[in-house]
C-alpha cells in the first residue's frame, strides 16, 4: 500500500535508534540503502507495467488521504535515486561513525517528509511534510559545524520562516473561502467561482512562499551559500531533490491542476522563471568556485521549470516534469563530481585545482556528460526536456520567452565549458597517479547518474510513448 512509502522510513528510523548494540552506523547504511533501492525498484516496475491498476486515493489507515498517480510515481522514483546517491556520497566523505549515523537518521526524516509531500492530497498536510523535510535539512546543512555552512543555514532558516508565514496565512484563507483543504475541494471552489477574490489573494501569498522554497530570483539569496558550503552529501541532496520537492513539485502540482489561475498569475510565474534563467546564468560566469557555479546553474535550470509551469499548457507541463527529473539527475551528477574533486584535492576552487582534473578520468568524463546535458546538447536527456519546453512556449505564442530560454542555453554551455577546460582539459606537469584517491562509492554514483542521463536521452522516444508519460491522467 502507498502508505508504506511514508511509514517504512519512519519505522526504520525508530528501529535504528533503539538501544541495541548491534544496530550501529554500518547496519544503518545497509538498511537505508536497501530501503531506497526497494523504493526505486517498486516504482520502476509498477510504473512500467501496472500503475493504472492502483485506485486513485489510498491510505485509509491515516487521517489524511494519499494520492498516487503517474506524477507521484516519477517523483518517488527521483527521490529514491537522489537520496541513494547522497547516502553513498556520505559513506565516502563522512569520516566518523557518529556523524555518519546522525546523517542517516536525518536522511530518513527527510525521505519520510519528501515521500509524504508527494503523496498527500490536501494542502495542509502538504505544508506539514514540507516543513518536516525542511527541519531535517536545516540540521544536515550545519552538520559539519562550518562557519559558512551555518551562515547559509541561518539564511535558509530566516527566509523559510517568512515562507512558512506566507503559506500558513494562505491556507487560512483557503479554509475561509472553501471550507476545506483538500485538493479536490479547492479545485471545485475555483470552478464554482465562489469567493474568487479571497482565493486569488490566497494564491498570491502561497506563491510568495513557494518562490522562497524554490530559491528562484529574487528569493535566491540562501541558495549559493547553502549548496556550496554544506557537506558534499548534503549538497547533492539539496540541489538534487530537496528544493525541487518542497518548492518546484508543490508549485507544479497546485498551479497546474488544483488552482485555476488568471492570466496575471501565469505572467508573473513566467516572468520570475525567465529572470531566474538569465540572472543566474550571468552570475555563474563570475564564480571561481565549482560548487557556487553549480548553485547558480541550479537556480537557472529551475527557472526553466518555473517558466514551463507558468506557460501552463499540457505540453509545457510535460516539459516541466521531464526537466524536473532530468535536472535532478544531471545536477546530482555534477555535485557528485564536485565531491570527488573536494575529496581528492581538498577544494573546489578553480584557481587551486586548475589542470589537476586530468588525474580523475571518471570524474572528467562524467562531468562532461553532466554539463552537456545541462546546456541542452543532443542526444542527452537535458536536450529533450528543454526542447519540449521551448516548443510549448512557441506553441503558446510566448515567442520572447522562448527565444530567451533558447539563448540562455548558450550561456550555460559557455560557463560550463570554461570550467571544464580549466579543471580537466588543461595539462599540467603533474602526472596522473595510479590511484586517483576517489572512493568507489563516489565513482559508482558518477557512472550511475551519467548512465541514466545518457540512457534517458537515447531512449527518449520510447519513454515519451510509454504509458508513464501519457498526458491523460498525468496530473491530478
Amino acid at each position: 500500500m502507498v502508505v508504506l512509502f511514508i511509514l517504512v522510513p519512519f519505522i526504520l528510523l525508530l528501529i535504528l535508534n533503539l538501544p541495541f548494540k548491534f544496530l550501529n552506523a554500518r547496519i544503518a547504511f545497509w538498511l537505508s540503502a536497501a530501503l531506497l533501492l526497494t523504493q526505486a525498484l517498486l516504482i520502476l516496475i509498477n510504473s512500467l507495467f501496472a500503475w493504472s491498476n492502483y485506485p486513485a486515493v489510498l491510505g485509509q489507515f491515516l487521517i489524511f488521504k494519499l494520492w498516487l498517480d503517474p506524477l507521484a510515481f516519477i517523483m518517488l522514483f527521483t527521490i529514491a535515486i537522489v537520496v541513494f546517491v547522497s547516502l553513498l556520497v556520505a559513506r565516502s566523505t563522512i569520516t566518523t561513525e557518529r556523524r555518519s549515523f546522525n546523517f542517516i537518521n536525518l536522511l530518513l526524516v527527510a525521505l519520510t517528509g519528501m515521500n509524504a509531500t508527494v503523496l498527500v492530497a490536501d494542502i495542509f498536510s502538504l505544508y506539514v511534510f514540507v516543513e518536516v523535510t525542511a527541519v531535517a535539512v536545516f540540521v544536515l546543512m550545519a552538520i559539519e559545524k562550518n562557519r559558512f555552512a551555518i551562515e547559509g543555514t541561518f539564511k535558509y532558516l530566516v527566509l523559510s520562516m517568512f515562507a512558512s508565514v506566507f503559506i500558513l496565512t494562505s491556507i487560512a484563507f483557503f479554509i475561509l473561502a472553501c471550507g476545506e483543504v483538500s485538493f479536490a475541494g479547492i479545485h471545485n471552489a475555483f470552478l464554482a467561482n465562489s469567493n474568487i477574490i479571497l482565493l486569488n489573494f490566497a494564491i498570491g501569498l502561497f506563491l510568495c512562499g513557494l518562490f522562497i522554497k524554490c530559491g528562484v530570483v529574487p528569493f535566491h539569496g540562501w541558495v549559493p551559500d547553502a549548496y556550496s558550503e554544506a557537506q558534499s552529501a548534503v549538497s547533492v541532496l539539496l540541489a538534487g531533490i530537496v528544493t525541487k520537492v518542497t518548492g518546484i513539485y508543490v508549485l507544479m502540482r497546485l498551479f497546474s491542476s488544483v488552482f485555476v489561475l488568471k492570466g496575471s498569475f501565469h505572467n508573473l510565474i513566467m516572468l520570475i522563471g525567465v529572470i531566474s534563467i538569465v540572472f543566474a546564468a550571468l552570475a555563474a560566469f563570475r564564480q571561481d568556485n565549482i560548487k557556487r557555479m553549480l548553485s547558480y546553474s541550479s537556480i537557472s535550470q529551475v527557472g526553466y521549470i518555473v517558466l514551463a509551469i507558468g506557460c501552463g499548457t499540457p505540453l509545457a507541463i510535460l516539459g516541466a516534469i521531464l526537466h524536473f527529473f532530468n535536472h535532478a539527475i544531471f545536477k546530482s551528477l555534477l555535485f557528485v563530481n564536485a565531491a570527488a574533486l573536494e575529496k581528492k584535492f581538498g577544494s573546489t576552487d578553480v584557481s587551486i585545482i586548475t589542470g589537476l582534473g586530468n588525474q580523475l578520468p571518471v570524474t572528467s568524463a562524467t562531468s562532461l556528460v553532466g554539463l552537456l546535458s545541462t546546456a541542452g546538447i543532443p542526444p542527452l536527456s537535458g536536450f529533450w526536456s528543454k526542447l519540449i519546453i521551448i516548443i510549448a512556449l512557441f506553441n503558446a505564442q510566448q515567442f520572447t520567452y522562448a527565444w530567451i530560454a533558447l539563448l540562455a542555453s548558450v550561456l550555460t554551455l559557455a560557463y560550463f565549458l570554461f570550467m571544464e577546460r580549466n579543471v580537466f582539459f588543461i595539462k599540467t606537469e603533474a602526472a596522473p597517479e595510479g590511484n586517483d584517491g576517489v572512493p568507489f562509492g563516489i565513482k559508482f554514483c558518477e557512472i550511475l547518474l551519467a548512465a541514466i542521463t545518457i540512457g534517458v536521452g537515447l531512449g527518449f522516444p520510447f519513454i515519451l510513448n510509454s504509458q508513464i508519460l501519457q498526458l491523460r491522467g498525468l496530473l491530478y
